[in-house]
């Protein structure tokens, strides 16, 4: 029985460990990807001189790529081997958290300025033909 629980654990760490390194770079990709995006879609805005909200679609992406590296995280606690290892998950997962619940904020609060400046500008025609 032994010997089966320490297969299983050289066939688990290794596992755990790519599978955190790939939700990782996974991660990164969407935080380079969703910046780059968002900035391209600005700077089109700037020239066609559009409205155009960066906070969302940033937001978006660094709320996604943040999901991806908590549960990379997560994935890590599989390999922990001591409790400063422990501490330390604990701390960026908490603080991974906290960055999550804020950009979700953000990004809730840009959506309803947006939705009232919107109604706002859908009302004012209708008031000048009164």
């Amino acid at each position: 029985m032994e010997q089966l629980v320490l297969q299983y654990k050289e066939f688990l760490y290794p596992l755990a460990e790519i599978s955190a390194c790939s939700l990782e770079l996974v991660g990164i990709l969407i935080i380079i990807v969703g910046s780059c995006r968002a900035l391209l879609r600005l700077l089109q805005c700037v020239i066609k001189r559009q409205s155009f909200h960066v906070v969302v679609d940033l937001g978006k992406a660094l709320s996604l790529a943040l999901e991806l590296k908590m549960g990379a995280e997560i994935i890590k606690t599989v390999i922990i081997h001591n409790l400063e290892e422990l501490a330390i998950l604990g701390v960026v997962i908490v603080i991974r958290a906290l960055l999550s619940v804020i950009i979700h904020w953000e990004i809730r609060t840009e959506q309803q300025e947006h939705l009232r400046a919107a109604e706002n500008e859908t009302a004012k025609p209708e008031e000048t033909e009164s």
